[in-house]
């Protein structure tokens, strides 16, 4: 691990450690057991129209059934904004996952949906180029709120990368969030009556190769 890469660990392991104790071990949910920072996003019928700027309170309202923005800036993990409801998008930051690009990231993103049953929810991680194009990844996140226990699975590919052919070339390459080539990233959040997808974001790594 190079220096950049382990300065960024050990950032994030700083914000964690804030939240619960260092074990890791697979639970019946899916998830991980152990130190994990929780966001909640709250799919809403209603835009909210309170200032939510600088909120700690680990949650995003989003439409409930319709596309809501939440930008993405990077630094220890945090709500800058919760209403992505009022059109002008959530903000969340977080730190960069993979700064060598190397497939591996620092810290992982697990996800389940709750709720009623019935909605669905497709996130797609976006930004755009240095010529001004944005371009958004052909992996999703996709969430379907069916009937019974809902189970955690790893989006860390889908949240935390842009798989796009920017040069046109064919192949598709692959940009962790905060890559240089790309700016102004963001997650799409396309709601069908979601009313609640839970993320937890681990300390541990995941390989995306």
């Amino acid at each position: 691990m190079n220096k950049i890469k382990l300065a960024v660990a050990i950032a994030t392991i700083a914000v964690i450690t804030a939240y619960s104790s260092f074990t890791y071990a697979a639970t019946g949910n899916g998830s991980l057991s152990g130190a994990h920072y929780n966001l909640n996003i709250i799919g809403v019928p209603k835009n909210k129209t309170a200032t939510m700027d600088d909120n700690q309170g680990h949650r995003i309202f989003v439409n409930l059934d319709s596309i809501s923005k939440i930008y993405l800036s990077q630094g220890p993990f945090a709500v800058l904004d919760a209403n992505g409801t009022d059109g002008n998008g959530a903000k969340f930051q977080l730190p960069n996952p993979d700064p060598d690009n190397d497939g591996v990231t620092v810290y992982s993103v697990y996800a389940r949906s709750l709720g009623k049953p019935g909605g669905k929810s497709t996130t797609t991680t976006c930004a755009t180029d240095l010529d001004g194009t944005t371009w958004c990844s052909v992996e999703s996140m996709v969430m379907v709120r069916e009937k019974g226990k809902s189970l955690f699975t790893n989006v860390s590919k889908q949240l935390l990368y842009v798989y796009a052919d920017v040069d046109s070339d064919g192949t598709i390459e692959r940009y962790p969030l905060f890559d240089s080539a790309m700016q102004d990233y963001y997650w799409n959040y396309d709601n069908n009556g979601m009313k609640l997808v839970q993320l937890r974001f681990y300390e541990v790594s995941t390989d995306v190769n």
